[in-house]
């Protein structure tokens, strides 16, 4: 039986551990999620399943088709350029009030987490990184002060950890070091309180990663 956070209700458990099957591959693109064997496996009943099946609709992860059940969204050139491009939205517009607001303690949060990041680096503990990489994010909205923005993009981080773990999955090593130079030079933008500098690098990065999740559903396709 897999091991829940008490602090979170069962929905969110259910939703928890569904979607780190999804972002990790184990329930692929396109695959229909059988709830009868999804409750058995977790020990929960066929109701806390479908409630956490549905809490997974609103952030991306699964498609609930009338009369025919639940499947993983797939993941495809249409889906990975719509995510990036709106993250990078998102992101930019929220960089611009980082850059103008920032005080000394935000400064130091985000460089305690570059160090952490390089550790991971350094470790290749790549899960870590990635959650680490969302948190490096999470960080940068602290003055964002938009309900809607910070609501989206709450819904978006499960698909955006699920395309970067497709990227390192091929890229490896390169990968992680793209995305430590990106927070190098994020970090160095928002510091020296230059916004046209940090949106050209969060343009650049989501184009990057972009491709580079492109580049890995092909080399998949091509193998299968």
């Amino acid at each position: 039986m897999t091991t829940f956070k008490p602090r979170e209700t069962l929905t969110e458990q259910v939703a928890r551990h569904i979607e780190n099957l999804i972002a990790f591959g184990q329930l692929r693109s396109g695959e229909r999620i059988y709830e009868s064997a999804m409750a058995k496996q977790m020990d929960v009943s066929h109701g806390s399943i479908r409630e956490g099946l549905l809490l997974l609709e609103k952030r991306h992860l699964v498609q609930n088709v009338p009369r025919k059940g639940a499947f993983v969204t797939p993941l495809d050139e249409y889906f990975v350029r719509s995510l990036y491009e709106v993250l990078q939205l998102y992101l930019t517009h929220t960089g611009r009030k980082l850059v103008r607001q920032w005080q000394a303690a935000d400064m130091d949060k985000l460089e305690s987490l570059y160090q952490r990041m390089k550790g991971c680096h350094d470790n290749n503990d790549l899960l870590a990184f990635l959650e680490l990489g969302i948190e490096y994010t999470q960080a940068s909205l602290a003055y964002a002060d938009n309900y809607f923005i910070i609501s989206a993009i709450e819904d978006l981080w499960p698909s955006a950890k699920r395309c970067a773990f497709v990227a390192f999955q091929r890229g490896g090593n390169r990968v992680l070091e793209d995305n430590l130079a990106h927070v190098r030079e994020s970090i160095s933008a928002i510091k020296a309180r230059d916004e046209e500098r940090l949106a050209a690098i969060l343009a650049g990065y989501a184009e990057q990663q972009c491709q580079q999740v492109l580049d890995a559903i092909d080399s998949a396709s091509a193998t299968a």
